[in-house]
């Protein structure tokens, strides 16, 4: 009976830290927490703007679809890229930079930063930045880590490797479960303000479905084509414009007298 109430206790107690170490878990990694160092969550408070950022790809046909919604929208967006979806994908990359929109660096593979080593993110980054600039003649400045997971080595790294680290403050509408397009502009639209970063996913983790035999749903983005366009329209409607990271950022900067 006695070792029956202390085993009780044991799990009861591991429960509690266990839940405990959760809780703190997802407090430090708050997308908008900036206890491990300088991140850009947001622009300018006061300026009725937006970005629109997408996550994992190039992914056609889906971010075809999406570029075709924001060229007849004229909403400029970012796409921070998996670099080993770049390299398969070279003519979807072209046409995110031809048609105006800007680029970040979200790793080569999808990786879980926190886990890897200095020399192992540092590669990450730079396999990914040499495949970008190879294919649009451009380097990029701006990187989200994967799953928005950081610490102080991965932030403190990025920065000295010149990117600003771009998280965001609108909490993600889990578009990736494909809910419907309905569901995700209602997530997106009902938390958006002045200088919001919007996060949407036009890939999955920069899966090649086609060449790892994958089921096809894994890379099925199809609702982000509509959801995008309504959330372009409710958002515009409410007066917001549009505008890529960089302008974000230059919009939110003091101005000189």
């Amino acid at each position: 009976m006695i070792r029956a109430r202390v085993s009780l206790r044991v799990a009861l107690v591991a429960s509690v830290l266990a839940i405990g170490g959760y809780a703190a878990y997802e407090t430090l990694e708050a997308p908008t927490n900036q206890i491990f160092g300088k991140t850009i969550v947001a622009g300018a408070p006061t300026v009725r703007e937006v970005a629109l950022t997408f996550d994992d790809g190039p992914n056609p046909p889906y971010t075809d679809r999406i570029l075709d919604v924001l060229h007849a929208e004229r909403a400029p967006a970012t796409f921070f890229v998996v670099g080993r979806a770049v390299v398969a994908y070279p003519a979807t990359m072209r046409r995110i930079v031809r048609d105006g929109h800007a680029v970040g660096n979200h790793t080569w593979d999808h990786a879980h930063l926190i886990v890897e080593s200095r020399g192992t993110m540092r590669a990450e980054l730079d396999r990914t930045d040499v495949a970008i600039a190879k294919i649009t003649g451009r380097h990029t400045h701006l990187m989200r880590p994967p799953f928005g997971s950081r610490d102080f080595m991965v932030v403190n790294e990025a920065h000295r490797l010149g990117y600003r680290v771009v998280m965001w403050n609108v909490p993600l509408p889990r578009d990736w479960e494909q809910p419907g397009d309905a569901t995700i502009v209602k997530r997106v639209v009902d938390n958006v303000g002045d200088g919001s970063i919007i996060v949407l996913h036009d890939g999955n983790r920069g899966r090649i479905c086609a060449r790892e035999k994958r089921p096809t749903h894994d890379c099925d983005r199809s609702q982000e084509i509509g959801a995008t366009r309504a959330i372009v329209e409710a958002l515009r409607a409410r007066g917001f414009r549009f505008v890529t990271i960089p302008q974000l950022i230059a919009d939110a900067q003091p101005k000189r007298a």
